[in-house]
């Protein structure tokens, strides 16, 4: 009896030893939010690893896959590297990662200190919990703490807060670059879908960038035309503005930058950077 105890444990042991290095699943925390992902953040010789997603997403780096390896960029660094390799390059120069990417369940998983620390983030582990701390956006030398977003349905309105700076930023620039040439305010404009007047518009949505006192630094309405209406009709309108309610200017706008904004929207909320406020919608 003595020995085949001796065996089940010698076998465990054994077992055990031959398991891959991975420990229990780490909680990813981004400018203060849990990061919600499609595959659990884990450890594995005693590093951190995330799938892709965490990194290209919320910490606004655009990714490139190209001959089995990966290109990560933010803005004037570039990191790149391949699953099973523990060679990257960073701008142009080789470095040694102290454990490799890997790929598992079709997601490549990335050491987050690492390439975090590279993009400039503050990174700190405790509790199972590695926090990310990334450079806020400022807008008139206050910083921005996040973007009271709010819109209107038939029967009420919510109002949300869109966390994270890599949003906040993303958001800021959306409505910079795609501000067309400045126009008259529209003779009809409202929360409401006014289907009676050619030209009239609906508010889809209003964008606060707010500090950290909890006051607006600037503000953003985006406006959609009402619509069916004739060709004729709707001739010399665009089909999107934006105002620029700070400044109180108006400029014409593109449906594609509509959809950037709502994508990004989209994307802040599945990985869980957006918080619901206040909903009257009934």
């Amino acid at each position: 009896m003595k020995k085949l105890f001796s065996g089940v444990v010698l076998a465990m042991i054994l077992t055990l030893i031959s398991l891959p290095a991975y420990a229990a699943h780490s909680t990813i925390k981004i400018d203060g939010v849990v990061v919600t992902t499609d595959a659990a953040p884990e450890t594995k010789n005693n590093r951190t690893m995330v799938p892709l997603r965490v990194i290209s997403e919320n910490l606004g780096a655009t990714v490139n896959w190209k001959d089995s390896k990966v290109t990560l960029t933010n803005n004037k660094m570039q990191i790149t590297l391949q699953p099973n390799s523990n060679t990257v390059i960073k701008n142009g120069k080789t470095e040694l990662l102290d454990v490799k990417p890997y790929l598992k369940n079709n997601r490549l998983f990335v050491p987050i200190r690492f390439i975090a620390e590279t993009f400039g983030c503050q990174v700190n582990y405790q509790n199972s919990t590695v926090t990310v701390n990334t450079e806020p956006l400022v807008i008139n030398n206050v910083k921005v703490k996040a973007i009271q977003y709010e819109y209107h349905m038939t029967m009420g309105g919510i109002v949300q807060q869109i966390q994270g700076n890599t949003y906040n930023k993303a958001l800021y620039k959306v409505f910079n670059e795609n501000k067309g040439k400045v126009v008259d305010a529209p003779a009809n404009y409202s929360w409401q879908i006014n289907l009676d007047v050619p030209g009239s518009y609906y508010k889809d949505g209003q964008y606060n960038f707010m500090s950290h006192e909890n006051k607006s630094i600037q503000q953003f309405d985006l406006y959609s035309l009402n619509g069916p209406f004739s060709e004729e009709e709707l001739k010399g309108y665009p089909e999107v503005l934006i105002h620029d309610v700070t400044a109180d200017k108006w400029y014409s706008s593109t449906v594609k930058a509509r959809e950037s904004i709502n994508q990004l929207i989209k994307t802040a909320t599945n990985n869980g950077f957006v918080k619901v406020l206040s909903n009257t919608v009934v």
